[in-house]
C-alpha cells in the first residue's frame, strides 16, 4: 500500500496506517501497511510544519515567559555539572584540575579503531596523540586565559583531525568527534598540545580540544562582555551566513547556526561596510583572529531578508514545531560532525532560539538536576511508560540510552516525534525487524520504533524532559 496525503482520504489512510502500527507495536497484528519510500505512517502531509501545529491545542500560548526562562538558565547553570560557569573560574588552574579534565576526556582508546579507509589505526598514533597532550607541560598553576570563537569549529577529544571509527565501513561516527562551538562562543583556555595547534577549552556546555586557529584571545573582560552585548541578533534559521566580502574574508560568508546571538555593531548607518551600503543589511560584530592570535572585532553584514530577530522567539508550542521542522531533512552529524547535528544538538539548538538553554548530551539533558524529569528504572514494568507517552505534550524530549527525540503532536492519539536519528526500525509483516536507514532530521510515529524485535522504543524510555513552569 502506498501512501500519498493529498487526496481528502488521506487522513482516513493514516488513521488505518496508525491503528495498525499501534497493533504492530502491541504485538498483536501484522506489520503496517507502509509507503512507498519506507518510513512508516509519514506521508506528505506530515512532512510541514503547518500540518502540527494545526493539531495543538492553544499553540500560541507562551509556556515559559523571558524571566521564568532566565530563572530556568540560572538554575541550570547553578546546578548541573555539565555546565561551566567561566566567570567563576580563578584567575589560574591548579595543574590537577587541569590534568583531571584532560584525562577524563582524552584516554587511551581500548578497543581497536580504523580510519575512513578500513585500516586499523595502529598503537604509534595512539601513543603519539598521548604525547600530544604534553601532560608534563602543565604547571603547577596555569593562568586562565580566554578567547572567542570565530567560526563553526570542532570540539574534539584529542588534539588531532584524525577520523576514527568503531569498525570498518562505519564512517558517520567519529569516535575523536565530541561537539561543535559557534561564532562568538566564549572559552577558557586551560592548555595547549605538544605542537601548539590544538587548545585545551573550557566552554559553557563542554570541554575539549579546539583548533588554535579557530579562537581568537582576548582579556577575560573582552570575551565575557562581548555575550552580553546589545542591541543583537537572534538566528532563527537552521543556518543563515554573513554577505560575501573580500575586505574582511575572515568574516565572508561566515555561517551562524540556529539559536547564535550576535551583536550590532556601532556605526553609523550611512557608512559603507566592507566595500557595501548597509541599509538593507544588519551590521553586527564578529570577533576576528590578527595574525598574533589576538581578539579583535570588526563588522560584518547580514542579510535582512535572512532568518533572524532582534529578540528569542516566544517560548510556545507553535515554534518549537515550527523550529524543528527548519532541520527536517538535515543529515544526521554526530557530535555536529557534517557541518549538521545529532540529537542532543538538534534539540539544544531549536530550545535555545527561545533563549532555553540545556546540557549538551542526551545523558546529561536527560538527568539534569535543573530540568523536570519522569524517570524510569531499567528494569520497570510498562504500564508506567505507556501512561508517560499518553500524557505528552508539544516539545516533551523523550530519552532512551543514547538517543533523545522531541514530542512534535499527535494522529488520532498516536504520539509522533521529530528527531536527529542515524537509525530508526519496525517490525515487517514478516516479523523482522525492518530498518528506515534514515541518518537525517526525520518525523516518525513513536510506537512502531523499535530497538530490537522484541523492544520498542518505548520499553526503553529513561526519562522524559518537559521544560515548564
Amino acid at each position: 500500500m502506498r501512501l500519498f496525503l493529498r487526496a481528502p482520504h488521506a487522513l482516513l489512510a493514516l488513521s488505518l496506517l496508525t491503528c495498525a502500527s499501534l497493533a504492530q507495536a502491541r504485538g498483536d497484528a501484522p506489520a503496517a501497511p507502509v509507503p512507498a519510500h519506507g518510513v512508516v505512517g509519514i506521508g506528505d502531509a506530515q512532512l510541514t510544519a503547518d500540518f502540527w501545529v494545526a493539531q495543538a491545542d492553544h499553540p500560541d500560548r507562551v509556556v515559559l515567559d523571558e524571566a521564568a526562562i532566565a530563572a530556568q538558565n540560572e538554575k541550570l547553570e547553578r546546578t548541573d555539572p555539565s555546565m561551566n560557569d567561566l566567570a567563576a573560574l580563578p584567575a589560574s588552574l591548579p595543574r590537577a584540575r587541569i590534568v583531571e579534565w584532560i584525562q577524563d576526556l582524552s584516554s587511551r582508546p581500548e578497543k581497536p579503531f580504523y580510519d575512513v579507509d578500513g585500516n586499523p589505526v595502529p598503537a604509534s598514533t595512539l601513543d603519539g596523540l598521548m604525547d600530544a597532550l604534553d601532560l608534563d607541560a602543565i604547571a603547577a598553576d596555569t593562568r586562565t586565559r580566554y578567547g572567542l570563537v570565530l567560526r563553526r569549529t570542532a570540539l574534539r577529544g584529542f588534539p588531532t583531525g584524525l577520523r576514527v571509527f568503531s569498525s570498518r565501513g562505519d564512517t558517520d561516527i567519529d569516535r575523536f568527534q565530541e561537539s561543535a562551538l559557534f561564532p562568538g562562543t566564549p572559552v577558557a583556555i586551560a592548555h595547549q598540545s605538544r605542537d601548539g595547534k590544538w587548545l585545551w577549552v573550557v566552554s559553557p556546555r563542554y570541554k575539549a580540544w579546539v583548533s588554535r586557529q579557530d579562537i581568537a584571545e582576548g582579556s577575560r573582560e573582552q570575551v565575557l562582555a562581548y555575550a552580553d552585548k546589545t542591541p543583537y541578533r537572534i538566528v532563527l534559521g537552521a543556518k543563515v551566513s554573513t554577505v560575501y566580502t573580500r575586505e574582511q574574508p575572515q568574516l565572508s560568508e561566515l555561517q551562524l547556526d540556529m539559536g547564535v546571538r550576535v551583536p550590532l555593531a556601532d556605526v553609523p548607518p550611512d557608512a559603507p561596510v566592507n566595500g557595501q551600503h548597509p541599509y538593507s543589511s544588519w551590521t553586527v560584530e564578529l570577533p576576528i583572529r590578527a595574525a598574533d592570535g589576538s581578539l579583535g572585532f570588526a563588522p560584518a553584514l547580514l542579510q535582512k531578508n535572512q532568518d533572524t530577530a532582534s529578540g528569542y522567539l516566544p517560548l510556545t508550542h507553535a515554534n518549537l514545531v515550527r523550529q524543528a521542522f527548519k532541520f527536517l531533512g538535515e543529515r544526521y552529524g554526530w557530535g555536529h560532525s557534517y557541518n549538521g547535528r545529532d540529537c542532543s544538538g538538534f534539540v539544544s539548538e531549536v530550545y535555545r532560539s527561545m533563549g532555553v538553554e540545556l546540557p549538551r548530551n542526551t545523558r546529561d539533558q536527560s538527568i539534569s538536576p535543573a530540568l523536570n524529569h519522569v524517570t524510569f528504572a531499567k528494569d520497570e514494568g510498562s504500564e508506567r511508560r505507556k501512561a508517560a507517552v499518553d500524557a505528552l505534550q508539544v516539545g516533551d524530549l523523550i530519552y532512551i540510552p543514547g538517543h533523545v527525540m522531541m514530542m512534535i503532536g499527535r494522529i488520532d492519539g498516536a504520539p509522533y516525534v521529530i528527531h536527529d536519528t542515524n537509525g530508526g526500525s519496525y517490525l515487517g509483516a514478516d516479523g523482522k525487524l525492518r530498518s528506515m536507514h534514515l541518518n537525517a532530521v526525520s518525523m516518525t510515529p513513536l510506537l512502531p520504533l523499535r530497538f530490537n524485535v522484541e523492544q520498542t522504543y518505548v520499553d526503553r524510555i529513561t526519562s522524559i524532559v518537559r521544560i515548564r513552569p
